[in-house]
């Protein structure tokens, strides 16, 4: 048993919680201009939970230049290494592999420059993941929209919903090559939003969604993106048209202006 592994063992007797894993790359590629997708495999994916595409997680990010050695080390007893919260998009049990998919922007940012320069046998440490975020089904009408940052996790919604379900789903995008194959059910109208820089303020999306047709029914909603456009969403879904919270999961992933860890002091402060 390797060190880390036992470290696992003993987190989880003390907690309920697994530790953290080291995670191996099998192959890193360019799904679209814009999106890395990096596959993980290996022994150490054994006991990974099922049926949790679209959950969280936590990425730890080694720096550069650090040995395997080193960073399985720094895992266990510090200094931590730095953190980032990701997607699970899909796990396949059945060869132990796992994806994770990268906003491509480059050297701005730690996980953004880790996937850039991924290759097989690179490495990284790997806590959760949560459940899915949409589990439950029940609705006569879906609305999905995402930006890029939030793509995996509507994408795994759509892709678990009932193959019957009607909908539509709204992706803000940076180029329209960046428009993926997504196995949606043909119910759902797929539109692709292209907006070319990134960091400027949009609402494009909150635009397209106020024109729809307000079909009649129970609706349920999964949506998430950049702070301010998901802001202005809740308050259209919750105060004028009134759906229920529990059938809406809308979540703030990053905001303009603001790295991980400034946003997520933001939104503990908000409550």
């Amino acid at each position: 048993m390797s060190l880390l592994s036992g470290i696992r063992q003993t987190v989880r007797k003390a907690t309920g919680r697994p530790g953290p894993r080291l995670l191996t790359v099998k192959k890193a590629w360019y799904l679209t201009p814009n999106m890395i997708r990096v596959t993980f495999a290996g022994p150490e994916l054994e006991g990974f939970p099922e049926g949790r595409e679209g959950g969280n997680c936590k990425l730890m990010l080694p720096d550069t230049g650090e040995d395997r050695d080193t960073f399985a080390a720094r895992l266990t007893s510090g200094p931590p290494p730095v953190r980032r919260t990701y997607t699970v998009r899909h796990y396949r049990a059945n060869v132990h592999e796992l994806d994770i998919d990268f906003v491509a922007h480059g050297d701005n940012g730690p996980a953004s420059r880790w996937a850039s320069h991924a290759k097989p046998g690179d490495f990284l440490g790997f806590m959760g993941p949560s459940p899915s975020k949409m589990t439950d089904f029940d609705g006569d009408w879906y609305l999905v929209a995402a930006d890029p940052s939030a793509i995996p996790v509507a994408a795994a919604a759509l892709e678990a919903m009932p193959r019957d379900a009607k909908g539509v789903a709204v992706f803000e995008v940076t180029a329209a090559e960046d428009a993926q194959e997504i196995a949606a059910p043909a119910g759902i109208d797929m539109h692709w939003l292209v907006k070319p820089d990134p960091m400027a303020a949009s609402t494009q999306q909150e635009d397209f969604i106020r024109a729809l047709d307000w079909p009649e029914g129970r609706v349920q909603t999964c949506i998430a993106g950049e702070s301010t456009v998901v802001r202005n969403l809740r308050a259209f879904l919750h105060q004028e048209k009134k759906l229920p919270r529990e059938d809406t999961y809308i979540s703030g992933y990053w905001k303009i202006g603001l790295i991980e860890d400034e946003h997520q002091k933001a939104k503990r402060a908000e409550g």
